[in-house]
């Protein structure tokens, strides 16, 4: 259909948390989990360049075995430099959420826009609390947009979502195409900070086909298997309503390895949210 005027969020709530699995080194935050200067004391290691915080009794531990060989006489303990150990702590780290979402016509129903809507305004509410950095790009008709660069001011994000026209086509592989080059630039500007991908879609992809080239399904699907090779954790929220569900958005999610949830499972409190983390692809390459 032709494009539909922007409708009001619905009213936000209170979201589960999305972890990116693992753990990560960026900075400080309220999501997932982190090495940190700060935080609780989770093992010991040998120290890689300056001794950050003393592990005192891995170090004793470490020393103990060679009193002897080292000659101790008396009292105390030969200390020698092999033999130090620092803390290892674990924190929160904030992430880089960087939301996809479908504007084309199937999304268009006035009341499910604006849940779907209400949806977003919450995970971009408790991006805020948690620290993250917010991006925002939406598909429709023939293109995919950056309708906001990776940003931590939440309010702008709000803003560029609510203004957002509905209708066209669905370039599914366009949206997914579009976050898999704003997450290489951001991954050289800011290697620390792990991204979380969240779909937000009912799956369907539509789109102009050139004869015998890969359906619009296809293109999707390849899209989706490049992110999961770089390793990219990845939430599909599936929009799809209705007694007929095709189960496209949970077939997405499964090509980017990435976890599927309904909008009900989004919320906190609800009685079908599932504890579970968000899966992602271990990539040789980009192992830390």
């Amino acid at each position: 259909g032709g494009e539909r005027a922007a409708v009001g969020a619905a009213e936000p709530f209170r979201t589960r948390r999305l972890d990116v699995p693992g753990l990560g080194e960026g900075a400080a935050g309220r999501r997932s989990r982190a090495r940190s200067a700060h935080g609780r004391t989770t093992g010991a290691r040998r120290p890689r360049g300056t001794l950050a915080a003393l592990h005192l009794s891995a170090t004793v531990r470490a020393a103990a075995p060679h009193q002897l060989a080292r000659g101790r006489r008396g009292p105390g303990l030969l200390v020698r430099r092999d033999d130090l150990r620092e803390a290892v702590r674990e924190g929160r780290e904030g992430n880089l959420v960087l939301f996809v979402v479908d504007a084309s016509g199937s999304m268009a129903a006035r009341k499910r826009m604006s849940a779907i809507k209400g949806a977003v305004l919450s995970l971009l509410l408790d991006a805020y609390q948690r620290r993250d950095k917010v991006g925002l790009i939406t598909f429709r008709g023939t293109d995919a947009e950056l309708a906001l660069p990776p940003t931590s001011s939440v309010d702008t994000a709000a803003a560029r979502l609510e203004r957002l026209p509905t209708g066209g086509r669905t370039p599914l592989a366009a949206g997914l195409l579009k976050a898999r080059e704003v997450l290489r630039v951001e991954r050289l500007r800011d290697p620390a900070r792990r991204p979380l991908l969240v779909v937000v879609t009912d799956g369907r992809a539509t789109e102009a086909r050139r004869s015998g080239g890969p359906t619009p399904v296809e293109r999707a699907g390849r899209a989706a298997r490049m992110l999961a090779g770089d390793g990219v954790a990845s939430v599909v929220v599936d929009c799809e309503s209705g007694p007929v569900r095709l189960g496209l958005a949970g077939a997405l999610a499964r090509e980017l390895r990435g976890t599927p949830v309904t909008l009900d499972e989004l919320r906190a409190d609800s009685v079908t949210a599932l504890v579970r983390d968000v899966r992602t692809v271990s990539n040789p390459r980009r192992a830390a």
